[in-house]
């Protein structure tokens, strides 16, 4: 059975090969899959991380050099690889647009701008991106891919190497909301798809177009300044719907090739910044409601999370029409402890650190020995996810990287888990003027940032089991009616077949004499805990 995104009882989970799949990723960098060697070495290097599923970049201007004249030799090569290193591929289509930019659009594209013409400024000046009014370059793009797709259904009929594709990479708009070319600011004075009136009027776009709209004066028709002003705010949102439409288009016609689900990501929002100081009209939080209208054939909203507030924005993505899937984030130190974050918390289907080959061996060490362990835990994860019985805690960060000082807590089958955090005691150094938006110590965690995490699995009444680092676990009575005390702890050893195998019992100055369970920092460590309630 070929793979799809599968609702259980309390979240939805990918399924490859009729079966559950947790995906444990490393985006590799967007040139590394341009030459076989490198990308060789590329997923060797994924192998030894315990990286199960690749992200690859597929170029539509290595693929379609020429017009109707395609070169899938890359492809090829690249699902050989994979499979020699039992590896998964996610397909990244660099078609239209990557990060807001046409860089990856074919040449004959990118000269032909008759056909194929550009975004412009309110000033006239023509933007190195293709217009998303222009209905050629969506016609092109969806030619390319479903040609891909259809390649690609020959060599992986079942499609059990390549799982998912993700259609674009981080659309958006810069340096302005609205695209300005004649033909999108024609479309922006017309009347507005009745759809969207008809939505508002059910409040079923989501709280910040819902209140442009109220400010607007809430008309029951017109053009899209009629419906939500001529704000930034207001134009982002006809950007939205034109990229959305665009990704739909394409989407659509791949997915008469190709049944795997579809996805498309978000360049996300620094603070205090407006559209088109950020990519404007990308899936970002603000705009789901609207992008899950205009592009029902796109399964999966996704976010690229490079800011330390992590847990904020997978908050913001897992919805009950959204399962959360990061398929790109920063390798920091602190990847470890966000995967965990995101999988036991938020029951994403998976995370994938970004340029993983070319991660320092230590950070390859960090990464892959984490993903070692969540592999091993994989059938009680991903069993807890359908169920509703995993949790997961981290300390709280903010976009400044301030760590919140308060304990961290979770409720689980009627037992409350407070969590402290061990600071980091390295760590590289990072002026501080250089972290909240600007330098290149932006992403990586500064000294004295806690690095730990636990995942927690509600196995059996008073019972769970523990994978955590660098953290110190008590237990009580989530109703305070009672104490909550530790009749057993067993702790597991992961051998080198990849399987948590029993080892000590701990007890006295293991567990502070009964007071709370320690997992020691800078490694996993995973423990079965037995309560037991006295008054």
């Amino acid at each position: 059975m070929t793979p799809r995104l599968h609702q259980h009882e309390c979240c939805a989970q990918l399924h490859v090969a009729d079966s559950p799949f947790l995906i444990l990723g490393g985006e590799i960098g967007n040139s590394t899959a341009s030459d076989a060697r490198y990308l060789s070495q590329a997923m060797d290097r994924c192998r030894s991380m315990a990286i199960n599923t690749v992200l690859l970049p597929v170029y539509w201007d290595r693929i379609e050099p020429d017009p109707g004249r395609f070169d899938f030799s890359l492809v090829q090569r690249a699902i050989q690889l994979a499979r020699d290193r039992n590896l998964r591929l996610i397909y990244l289509w660099f078609g239209t647009w990557k990060n807001g930019m046409s860089c990856y659009a074919p040449g004959w594209v990118k000269r032909d701008q008759s056909v194929f013409f550009r975004a412009r400024t309110r000033s006239g000046a023509a933007l190195e991106v293709i217009s998303p009014a222009c209905s050629a370059a969506a016609d092109a793009d969806a030619a390319a891919l479903s040609a891909l797709l259809r390649f690609t259904q020959q060599l992986d009929p079942k499609w059990e190497t390549v799982i998912m594709v993700q259609i674009e990479n981080e659309i958006g708009l810069m340096p302005e909301p609205l695209d300005c070319c004649r033909q999108s600011l024609a479309a922006y004075e017309s009347a507005a798809p009745p759809e969207i009136a008809q939505a508002l009027r059910q409040e079923r776009l989501g709280p910040e177009l819902q209140n442009l709209w109220q400010q607007a004066g809430a008309v029951a028709e017109g053009c899209w300044k009629d419906l939500f002003g001529v704000s930034r705010q207001g134009q982002e949102v006809f950007t939205a719907w034109q990229f959305a439409r665009y990704v739909q288009r394409v989407a659509s016609a791949a997915r008469d090739v190709c049944p795997v689900p579809f996805f498309t990501n978000a360049a996300l929002i620094r603070p205090g910044y407006s559209p088109g100081d950020y990519p404007a009209g990308g899936p970002l939080p603000h705009l789901m409601e609207l992008w899950k209208l205009a592009a029902p054939a796109v399964n999966l909203l996704c976010p690229d999370i490079y800011f330390p507030c992590f847990e904020d924005w997978c908050r913001a993505y897992r919805r009950p029409n959204n399962p959360l899937f990061v398929p790109e984030m920063a390798a920091s130190t602190r990847a470890p402890a966000n995967a965990v974050l995101a999988i036991g918390q938020y029951a994403a289907i998976g995370a994938a650190p970004f340029a993983v080959e070319d991660l320092a061996f230590d950070r390859r060490q960090q990464i892959g020995a984490t993903f070692q362990a969540l592999w091993a835990l994989r059938e009680p994860i991903l069993d807890a996810q359908r169920h509703g019985r995993i949790a997961a805690v981290t300390p709280r960060i903010d976009f400044d990287w301030n760590v919140d000082p308060n304990p961290v807590a979770a409720e689980l089958g009627g037992v409350r888990l407070t969590a402290r955090f061990v600071a980091s005691s390295t760590g590289p150094e990072i002026p501080p003027a250089e972290l909240p938006t600007l330098g290149p110590g932006r992403w990586e965690t500064p000294p004295g940032v806690p690095l730990g995490a636990a995942l927690i699995i509600h196995t059996a009444e008073l019972e769970f089991l523990i994978l955590g680092s660098g953290c110190t676990i008590t237990f009580s009575d989530a109703g305070g009616r009672q104490t909550a005390g530790l009749e057993s702890v067993r702790e597991y050893e992961l051998d080198s077949a990849g399987q948590w195998n029993p080892a000590r019992w701990l007890n006295g100055d293991q567990t502070h004499q009964g007071r709370h369970v320690q997992f020691p920092p800078e490694r996993w460590s995973l423990q079965r805990v037995v309560l037991y309630r006295y008054e």
